[in-house]
């Protein structure tokens, strides 16, 4: 328990602490957790019928009458979207886990460290936990704010809506609604781990960290530039 407060206080020392030991379960729970909580409050709060309306303005621009008919039909409604949010979070989380910590296992290689699987799940769960602190701003926000919002509005420390707020057809929404802050904080706690674990510099641990995040907001960019 120590070690969840001290990662936001003395991370370095949980990192020590973790590379002899390293645990995982703890803090995948509670980032899958709070963000399936999260998630789910909102579409049971929000109004079902604005819900559909909006969802069908989203694809308004991009098919037709008939086809925006068609798809009402089939769309699923808020409450089951909530459950679908459920499931999702609870599959999809536990195999991003996965994929970064067998990045971290070929990174370690081509870097000369040696670097176990379950090691690389440590790294990963304990440097996304700040994320837990954004599915606690969306709860509160869901609760303060009109039934009559859009999921995107809830996330506060995305750069949209925190600093500009882009219609949705706008080349670089997906991109602005997508990134989050927090991700600052999260990529610095993994960097600390590398760079406690095998004493590396700080250029190391950071382009080892950050070159996931490189090619996937990368590839975002470009598509919003073409």
């Amino acid at each position: 328990m120590s070690q969840l407060i001290n990662i936001f206080l003395e991370p370095g020392k949980v990192f020590a602490e973790l590379k002899e030991k390293p645990t995982f379960v703890m803090p995948a729970l509670l980032a899958i957790v709070a963000a399936a909580v999260s998630m789910f409050i909102y579409f049971l709060y929000v109004d079902p019928e604005w819900f559909a309306n909006h969802q069908l303005q989203a694809l308004g621009s991009e098919m037709s009458k008939a086809e925006l008919e068609q798809m009402s039909k089939m769309m699923p409604g808020a409450r089951t979207s909530g459950y679908i949010a459920l499931a999702s979070i609870a599959i999809v989380t536990p195999i991003i886990y996965c994929i970064f910590s067998l990045y971290y296992l070929l990174a370690g290689k081509i870097t000369g460290n040696v670097i176990s699987f379950k090691q690389g799940l440590s790294l990963t769960a304990w440097s996304s936990l700040p994320m837990i602190l954004g599915s606690v701003l969306m709860l509160v926000t869901v609760f303060t704010s009109s039934p009559q919002s859009s999921l995107e509005s809830m996330q506060l420390l995305n750069i949209d809506p925190l600093l500009v707020q882009l219609p949705m057809d706008h080349d670089w929404s997906r991109l602005a609604k997508s990134f989050s802050l927090l991700n600052f904080w999260v990529w610095f706690l993994a960097a600390l781990g590398w760079k406690t674990w095998f004493r590396t510099g700080w250029g190391q641990a950071l382009g080892v960290v950050l070159l996931p995040s490189i090619v996937i907001y990368g590839v975002m960019a470009l598509f919003a530039l073409l």
